[in-house]
């Protein structure tokens, strides 16, 4: 059939930016996830501006050298406190040094691809899910204030890095108690843990994959970026389950050493 004889038939979209003319068309409980996606989230956000303002005790155990990942570095003269080298350059701050330190590790989160798709969906409803009516008519993307700073992702993501080697050198120094010898405890393995999947969230990360291969035109050339990317793109593909473990690990770790810090649990020792 020539070009010229086809027939082209116009197809209109209705509802809102082209989804259904009905809040839903879905019959299953699709739902769920985006109500569980707000509840995490909330809760960690909860929890992390507790941590930040009011919980500035307890958060250094150090018969066992155990530092909450929400307060390293330890800054300021609250440090000193807890019986916890703190930094000659911020011995003058008098507040909570989490309000400095979960400024980088929270803004590579909030700013990560995959938590953009988890809470556009669940918080601002953008869209909530497939044949589920949008809750915005218009869409502007990350062109607009204040969306347009979700692309200042992959300079969070360097700084992610830097808080790894040093969440890392906390759980080498856990092995390492003041009375002497390398021991280990059940807090040793916690902080293991932890350094272990923050370190896999960001490797995983999408800037990370790019930073290893991106912009490459023939792989032969970049041996070594090759086998970097290579490497990062299998854990690319669960980047979505390092997101949700790292994130719940890293708040059990505080929990963690608050109560063996403040006497409630005890942390037994392994060897």
């Amino acid at each position: 059939m020539a070009v010229d004889d086809a027939t082209i038939t116009e197809v209109q979209l209705g509802g809102r930016r082209g989804g259904p003319d009905v809040a839903t068309l879905r019959t299953d409980k699709w739902w769920k996830l985006p109500v569980t996606t707000v509840a995490v989230l909330s809760a960690f956000i909860v929890y992390a501006t507790w941590a930040a303002f009011f919980g500035t005790s307890n958060f250094f155990y150090a018969a066992h050298n155990l530092l909450s990942p929400f307060y390293s570095p330890c800054l300021g003269n609250i440090c000193k406190t807890q019986g916890v080298t703190t930094s000659p350059f911020l011995g003058w701050w008098q507040l909570s040094p989490a309000l400095i330190i979960l400024v980088f590790p929270l803004g590579f989160r909030m700013t990560c691809y995959y938590y953009r798709k988890a809470y556009y969906r669940s918080f601002w409803r953008s869209p909530v899910a497939c044949a589920v009516q949008d809750a915005h008519s218009t869409y502007s993307g990350e062109t607009r204030a204040p969306l347009i700073l979700q692309n200042i992702h992959r300079y969070f993501f360097y700084f992610g890095l830097v808080f790894n080697v040093l969440l890392t050198i906390d759980a080498v120094q856990a092995f390492i108690w003041p009375g002497g010898g390398v021991h280990m405890s059940i807090g040793t393995l916690v902080l293991c843990l932890n350094a272990s999947l923050l370190w896999l969230y960001s490797l995983s990360c999408h800037a990370c994959r790019h930073l290893c291969g991106g912009q490459v035109r023939n792989f032969s050339k970049h041996p070594i970026r090759h086998k970097l990317w290579k490497f990062v793109t299998p854990l690319n593909a669960k980047h979505m389950q390092f997101a949700w473990m790292s994130l719940v690990v890293v708040a059990m770790t505080d929990v963690y050493v608050r109560l063996v810090a403040s006497g409630t649990i005890t942390d037994f020792k392994i060897f």
